[in-house]
């Protein structure tokens, strides 16, 4: 099994990884669409899986994992084109989480802050 990576550390992973192509990053709206057909195929993974929906004989074999690792693939190269520190997007949200909606749902007892 190999290291666990920070987050920074994937998002200079994905920065070498198309820092190797002239067109480098797509524009923001491109990232957007990539996202959108992304999550698309990671719905139908799901629905194969867990929905009522089972995969055609003919249809190509995938898991939710790539499907996953495809989404964030993107999402970091958004982030990385906006230059967006994902850790800092992440932190300022469990914040948020932890001060608005601290209440918001039932804590399971002796847990939680």
């Amino acid at each position: 099994m190999s290291k666990q990576k920070t987050i920074q550390e994937l998002q200079k992973d994905v920065d070498e990884y198309i820092g190797q192509f002239k067109e480098g990053y797509f524009s923001p709206l491109a990232l957007t669409a990539r996202l959108t057909e992304e999550l698309g195929e990671l719905a139908r993974e799901i629905n194969h899986y867990y929905g009522e929906k089972p995969k055609k004989t003919s249809e190509e074999e995938k898991t939710i994992e790539e499907e996953l690792g495809d989404l964030l693939f993107v999402l970091i190269c958004m982030a990385n084109s906006l230059d967006i520190d994902l850790q800092t997007a992440h932190d300022r949200v469990l914040n948020k989480f932890n001060t608005r909606d601290k209440n918001r749902w039932t804590k399971i007892e002796g847990e939680g802050k």
